[in-house]
């Protein structure tokens, strides 16, 4: 069974085709710039050189075609036809409360997602217009549906209710739901392979750009840091996370802006970019906080301590944890942003191992030592995995 992974963005299309025999990745790319000048597809075969081809790709109809066609070329492809490949996981961001489990998409499936624009603006008619160039390229063929929301909406109401009027949620779906569920599904699940322990408490740490914590057991999701957006929670690379609501309003009269115009700053223009005035990219933000920058030196510290704080409310919404899993870009590989974060939970009686942690880069790895009363882990998420995963089972 070889499943083929869709991740589309607005311009952009990223794609796995995964041989669910040994879970080995055939090959992987990435198309950019859809419906924008300079269209390029980058293909890389597993064992092969990758390979890119600059082509206009006015729509992701034709960006699905190209996929197809390097995915069969006869020097660079790994399948001989279309026949191969049993059927495509789609990422898929939001279906609001109707599916919290990934589905076969159907016309109601494609409904529910459309229905649901106004909940993800940037991310939900990408995924539809990459479910509907999949059909069209390969009719016949199971498209499936991963939601990222799927991970966040098995936590308790008392964690994904606001304290607002009820109606709001009866009328409009409003609720916190989380996002990287797909990550934080695969990733715990995985740290749950490395305990041994089917019911282990796991906090899951996916911090890069974009970041989010999430505190399970068994798997199962407790709370998750970001709420009906991506915008709650972490301070991220260039959002602002938890803020006082009452500050929107107080921008807004004086700078004379709309609301809109308020929720792109705290999209795009806050976060350490914002604070440090420096970047969003956490490397060039610590190299000027080395350098003395107060501003970066203040941005740092100040995600750090809200990363701290969500895993102590999560220690205590579990009544303790067994695990906690870094993941994702700065998860990954910033090795001192990991020992910062650590160094404050003395505690729960965490001790990292130095030299493991400075190990540990791109995969999977133990960093905390033989004695400290909670594992601590490095585990590169895998959402492409996970959805192939999932849509097997449905297949």
């Amino acid at each position: 069974m070889k499943i083929l992974v869709i991740n589309c963005g607005s311009s952009s299309l990223k794609y796995q085709l995964i041989d669910m025999e040994n879970e080995s990745v055939l090959a992987k790319g990435l198309c950019e710039r859809i419906g924008i000048d300079g269209s390029k597809l980058t293909h890389k075969p597993t064992g092969k050189e990758s390979y890119a081809v600059e082509k206009d790709m006015p729509d992701h109809k034709v960006a699905v075609q190209l996929v197809l066609e390097a995915l069969m070329d006869k020097e660079h492809g790994v399948i001989e036809n279309t026949e191969e490949i049993t059927a495509i996981g789609h990422r898929v961001l939001h279906a609001g409360t109707i599916y919290s489990d990934a589905t076969l998409i159907t016309e109601d499936v494609k409904k529910v997602i459309r229905d649901c624009f106004d909940l993800g603006p940037l991310h939900n008619p990408a995924n539809l217009i990459g479910i509907e160039a999949c059909e069209a390229a390969m009719p016949g063929k199971p498209n499936v549906a991963v939601f990222d929301t799927a991970f966040g909406m098995k936590m308790p109401e008392k964690a994904a209710m606001y304290a607002i009027p009820y109606e709001y949620y009866e009328k409009y779906s409003i609720r916190r739901y989380g996002f990287h569920g797909t990550s934080h599904m695969f990733v715990s699940g995985e740290t749950l392979k490395c305990l041994g322990k089917d019911d282990a408490k796991v906090i899951v740490c996916h911090l890069g750009n974009g970041a989010s914590i999430s505190a399970s057991i068994g798997g199962k999701c407790v709370d998750t840091s970001m709420g009906l957006t991506p915008l709650e929670g972490l301070i991220m690379g260039t959002r602002s996370g938890d803020i006082d609501p009452a500050v929107l309003q107080f921008i807004c009269n004086h700078e004379n802006i709309d609301i809109n115009e308020m929720l792109n700053i705290l999209n795009k223009k806050s976060g350490v970019l914002g604070m440090s005035g420096v970047s969003s990219d956490f490397r060039d933000v610590r190299k000027a906080a080395d350098e003395g920058n107060e501003r970066a030196i203040t941005a740092l510290d100040a995600y750090r301590y809200r990363v701290v704080k969500y895993i102590g409310s999560y220690t205590a919404a579990m009544n303790g944890v067994d695990a906690i899993t870094f993941t994702a870009g700065v998860g990954e590989n910033d090795t001192a942003m990991r020992e910062e974060i650590c160094a404050y939970l003395g505690y729960l009686g965490i001790k990292i191992d130095p030299e493991k942690n400075a190990a540990a880069r791109g995969e999977a790895a133990e960093i905390s030592t033989a004695d400290s009363k909670v594992k601590v882990y490095v585990i590169p998420t895998n959402e492409e995995l996970a959805i192939a995963r999932e849509t097997k089972a449905l297949v």
